[in-house]
C-alpha cells in the first residue's frame, strides 16, 4: 500500500502543478494548441477546435514522465 500512496501523492501535486501553469500562464507555451495536425473549423455562429496534436505530444510526454518516475519508485 505505500507504493500506491507515494502514487498517488505524486500524481496529486502533478496535477496541482498543472492547475498553477494554467492559472497563470494564458497562453500554452512552444506553440501547442496551434500545431499543424490540430483542427480548427470557425464558421459564422459556431467554432470547433480539438487539439489532435497537441493532445498525442501531451501524451507522449506524460507516459514518458510516468516510465521514468515508475523506474525511480521501484
Amino acid at each position: 500500500m505505500e507504493g500506491i500512496g507515494k502514487t498517488l501523492i505524486f500524481v496529486g501535486l502533478l496535477i496541482i502543478l498543472i492547475g498553477l501553469l494554467f492559472t497563470f500562464f494564458e497562453k500554452l507555451p512552444f506553440g501547442l494548441g496551434k500545431l499543424p495536425g490540430d483542427i480548427y473549423i470557425k464558421r459564422d455562429n459556431f467554432v470547433f477546435y480539438f487539439p489532435l496534436a497537441t493532445s498525442i505530444i501531451i501524451s507522449i510526454v506524460l507516459s514518458l514522465l510516468f516510465i521514468l518516475i515508475s523506474r525511480f519508485i521501484k
